[in-house]
């Protein structure tokens, strides 16, 4: 009985670790925390002056010893120490007052990219204990991404997903709870930012932040050209003198400037279906790929992988929360999803 009662206070969590936001599911409670993965850090004390969206805040305006740390690249932990004090406080902002009573810690999923080596997946593990889990538990994020999107995954039927986050492109077929055939791109949200940067750079002698590139891509980014032309007012710095000046970027440009990066995930996920069984390929014929993830509300990009496929294409609701959904499924459910969970390392 005792058991029973720890069972039901116990304040299980979900998280998608993402290179670029970082999202907390509480059983129970849902969704709690969708803020950036970034820290701020005094160099000279070594103190943590800020996290997620207040630390965003101060991307390219701090003093010399401050610094924003981002511990993800391209969806793994490239900086243990502080990706544990980040956990650490997502996790006690909504749950340490409510557990104090019994000091019970809490059961954690987390969803992890693809191709992450044994090392990596082992940060990820200790990150998470260090950061006062009781255990840990590692699904592959398209997988959560799939069972966010109620997708069958557990049924000898085949699915297709795509989730473009941040760092990472993650391309998988799913059948009977496993991946069948997969890939993984060092080519997102990101990349499309840079790449963004780099043409206005290269174009108007114009040096832009990533934020500046972030809001230019989801105010004026898309793959086909819309009816009417769109344009954007742009500030930054002039390289040639280097004073603050202002230009008007259009829609086309923006399109140039990312169509390498665009054209390279439709070519993957083309390349995905043709390793993939045929028996599973006609299931994907039949129920279309699922895009996922920020990357997925790039306009018109469902429509050119549709039309390159050839195979129906639909953008979930939502694609944002995709992964850290099927991460709270999975608590609400684990021991009928137990087997798409990953071994654990230790």
């Amino acid at each position: 009985m005792l058991k029973g009662i720890f069972k039901n206070i116990r304040p299980d969590v979900g998280i998608d670790l993402g290179t670029s936001n970082t999202l907390v599911y509480i059983k129970g409670k849902g969704i709690v925390v969708n803020e950036p993965s970034v820290v701020a850090i005094n160099t000279r004390t070594d103190e943590v002056l800020a996290i997620g969206e207040d630390a965003k805040r101060m991307i390219g305006k701090t003093p010399g010893h401050i610094i924003t740390s981002k511990p993800l690249v391209e969806g793994v932990i490239s900086d243990f120490e502080v990706a544990e004090q980040m956990l650490k406080y997502f996790i006690n902002k909504f749950i340490a007052n409510k557990i104090s009573v019994l000091s019970a810690k809490p059961r954690i999923v987390i969803g992890i990219p693809l191709d992450v080596t044994e090392v990596e997946r082992k940060a990820v593990e200790d990150a998470a204990l260090g950061a006062g889990a009781r255990e840990v538990f590692l699904a592959e994020e398209p997988m959560l991404a799939a069972i966010g999107a109620r997708l069958p995954v557990q049924e000898s039927t085949g699915n297709m997903i795509v989730d473009i986050g941040g760092g990472t492109t993650q391309i998988a077929v799913i059948s009977l709870s496993g991946i069948v055939a997969w890939k993984s791109l060092r080519i997102a949200g990101d990349t499309l930012n840079k790449n963004i940067i780099q043409y206005i750079r290269e174009n108007f002698n114009l040096l832009v932040g990533d934020a500046t590139a972030e809001k230019i891509k989801l105010s004026i980014g898309s793959v086909f050209a819309a009816d009417q032309p769109v344009e954007m007012a742009v500030s930054g710095r002039d390289l040639i003198n280097g004073l603050p000046k202002e230009i008007v970027i259009t829609d086309s440009e923006i399109r140039e400037a990312i169509a390498r990066s665009v054209r390279t995930i439709v070519s993957n996920i083309k390349s995905t279906i043709e390793s993939t069984p045929p028996e599973l390929v006609a299931d994907i014929y039949r129920r279309g790929i699922v895009l996922s993830g920020g990357g997925a509300l790039l306009r018109g990009l469902d429509a050119l992988v549709r039309q390159e496929a050839r195979i129906p294409v639909a953008v979930i609701d939502d694609p944002l929360t995709c992964v850290v959904r099927g991460a709270g499924l999975v608590l609400e459910d684990l021991d009928n999803l137990k087997d798409v969970l990953l071994p654990s390392t230790h």
